[in-house]
């Protein structure tokens, strides 16, 4: 080859590595160089503190005026002098004027001019500094919105919209609630972040649910993803009030006077008969989970009886299927707020999130593990996805033993019935203490003492085929952890957490606006056993989940109970029990008579979602296999009865 070749060659070469080598310079560069997480370098004392009222487009208290609902922002003032445009992260809340936000309760205030001073929870006093607004929304009806409260439906829903859309140049806004000078958004590049705590954290999964352009995250915590499931399971009533009472509770003194016939359609559309309508229809957001672009940030308590896991775990799913972007911080709280049971961990992991989601920051949290799970308190776990890979739904089937209601479960089908009568005195804390004892009021089935762990994650069913007595019957069904631990105690009145007197600072303050707040830390408690999942139905839905039947005593009928989602460890040394009774009490209200029902179990059996599925029960359980207990007069310990007076998704 002539030289003159090879040294053309050469320096081709030559100069695509160098370009090579440049542009992995400059990439490296780049990437150094490109910001990886907001400072707090804007002021919040000299924020931006406005109200405006934007147009719903709804007529909801009839008044012939569409309503407006009031919208309180504090921004930093700096980005919009030098002209750039900031993200929005918002709340919308019926709480902000009748009840309060957070541990401890804080309501909005305003100064003279009507303008915000004291902004609920630590978002603003926190996330204004670091370039973003926060915007904090009084749904319809509520605090300085017209309107009316319709708990979940259009118009709660339309009031959160609305703004989204505003933010983005699609709704008109005002300077006053009455006036006609007009609001823009100029400030904003739209990009819009919701998050709040139940009630606040179905506002935003219904709005998800709409698909509305420049909603880019939800943070939803402890939030209804079906307004039916938080009154009714499957027919059963979980409370003895319904909606009504609820919008009555949230609404202003100019919603009360003006939204009688709002409330009646409530009424109306939400029988006790727990029968499914098209009122439900219209707050079934799993329905509409395929028009949800959002990512979401998924946040609850594995023993929320409040709002019951089974929201979080049919959304999830649903959001799954869908290809939703997703993570998932499951606590062994009740309906707390991981800002009061993991406070540092959370700030900084939603600060990412939101700096990953809204100004679009490389941070790597979309790489890190999809879930967070609380197994002890305070100690956390994580999977790379939720539920962990190999999950598999594996049945398993109860079986009688020596001694009638305590019998055995396992892989294969039992045969014979087993028999209990309701009792509305008695609750899942009744029947878990007295597991190895023959009781009237419950059917319980346990596996032997467990070899290895075996952990269950995500939702159960039970399948129940029971004759009854009379002509209503209620069903529970729970799984129980059997073996000594200690948790977080979920039935005390704080569910999980202690308050204590020292504070902790998130955020910068002003004098109307702090940004510390009490601190507080795991409240505990020894257990002999610990209820992991439970579920409920009405046997007279036996052939419709939306609608129920009386039932003809001395008729066998087959009904499927949808379990709560979990996550949970059995221990190796520990057993895993199911329980079938009435009545739980407190968690449902009774039926009108007193039946007693006979299961046949060769046609009952529990579907549960176990890592490694059916071979890692057998395993589990190949030394012991499903061994008949030992009869007991023995009382095991656990948590008080969960005692669910709370008729409120919030605090």
């Amino acid at each position: 080859m002539p030289k003159r070749t090879r040294f053309t060659i050469w320096r081709s070469l030559a100069t695509a590595a160098t370009a090579a080598l440049l542009a992995a310079f400059l990439t490296q560069t780049a990437a150094q160089s490109a910001p990886q997480e907001s400072r707090p370098v804007y002021s919040y004392a000299n924020a931006v503190r406005e109200a405006v009222w934007v147009d719903t487009g709804l007529d909801g208290d009839g008044d012939g005026k569409t309503d407006r609902v009031a919208v309180d922002i504090v921004r930093p003032s700096e980005p919009a002098r030098q002209g750039r445009k900031v993200p929005v992260i918002m709340d919308a809340s019926p709480y902000y004027s009748c009840c309060g936000r957070g541990n401890e309760g804080q309501l909005k205030t305003y100064d003279a001019g009507g303008n915000v001073v004291q902004m609920p929870l630590f978002y603003d006093n926190y996330f204004v500094p670091r370039g973003y607004a926060f915007v904090g929304v009084d749904l319809a009806g509520t605090n300085r919105s017209d309107g009316c409260v319709d708990v979940g439906g259009r118009s709660d829903i339309q009031s959160a919209k609305a703004v989204v859309d505003w933010l983005n140049g699609r709704a008109k806004a005002y300077t006053t609630r009455t006036g006609t000078v007009g609001a823009k958004a100029s400030w904003t590049n739209g990009k819009t972040g919701m998050i709040g705590k139940s009630w606040d954290g179905t506002i935003a999964n219904g709005v998800a649910a709409t698909g509305v352009k420049g909603l880019k995250t939800i943070v939803p915590i402890s939030a209804i993803s079906s307004w039916y499931d938080y009154y009714f399971a499957k027919g059963a009533p979980l409370y003895d009030s319904g909606p009504d009472w609820l919008s009555g509770y949230v609404d202003s003194p100019d919603a009360q006077a003006k939204c009688a016939a709002v409330q009646q359609k409530i009424v109306d559309g939400a029988p006790r008969t727990g029968d499914w309508t098209p009122f439900w229809t219209e707050r079934d957001y799993v329905k509409d989970a395929s028009k949800v672009k959002a990512s979401v940030f998924l946040v609850h308590g594995l023993q929320d009886l409040n709002v019951r896991t089974k929201n979080f775990g049919q959304w999830w799913d649903a959001l799954a299927k869908n290809g939703v972007e997703r993570k998932i911080w499951l606590s062994q709280t009740g309906h707390v707020d991981p800002f009061d049971y993991r406070r540092a961990d959370f700030v900084d992991t939603l600060h990412r999130w939101f700096d990953h989601e809204l100004l679009g920051y490389d941070n790597g949290i979309d790489r890190q593990p999809m879930a967070d799970v609380e197994r002890h308190p305070d100690q956390w776990v994580t999977s790379k996805v939720w539920p962990p890979s190999g999950t598999a739904t594996t049945t398993l089937h109860p079986a009688r033993g020596t001694q009638a209601g305590v019998g055995t479960l396992g892989l294969h089908t039992g045969t014979g019935t087993e028999t209990f009568t309701d009792n509305p005195r008695e609750s899942e804390t009744d029947w878990a203490a007295a597991i190895d004892n023959s009781t009237a009021d419950k059917a319980g089935f346990v596996t032997g003492p467990l070899t290895k762990d075996l952990r269950l994650s995500g939702s159960s069913k039970v399948t129940v085929t029971a004759t009854p007595t009379t002509s209503t019957a209620h069903l529970s069904a729970v799984l129980v952890d059997v073996g000594p631990d200690t948790i977080r105690d979920y039935a005390d009145s704080a569910e999980g957490i202690t308050t204590l007197t020292d504070r902790t600072c998130w955020g910068e303050s002003t004098a109307g606006d702090s940004a510390c707040f009490l601190a507080t830390q795991a409240k505990k408690t020894a257990v002999d056993y610990t209820v992991l999942s439970r579920g409920w139905a009405d046997l007279g839905n036996h052939a419709s989940a939306t609608k129920g039947v009386p039932l003809t005593p001395g008729k066998a009928y087959t009904i499927t109970l949808d379990l709560a989602a979990t996550d949970h460890v059995v221990p190796a040394g520990h057993r895993l029990a199911l329980i079938v009774a009435g009545t739980d009490k407190d968690l449902i209200d009774p039926p009108s008579t007193t039946p007693t029902l006979t299961l046949n179990l060769s046609r009952t059996a529990a579907q549960l979602p176990l890592v490694g599925g059916a071979s890692a029960f057998a395993k589990a359980t190949a030394v012991t296999g499903s061994r008949t207990p030992t009869a007991t007069t023995t009382t095991l310990d656990g948590v008080r009865v969960p005692r669910n007076a709370q008729r409120v998704p919030g605090n």
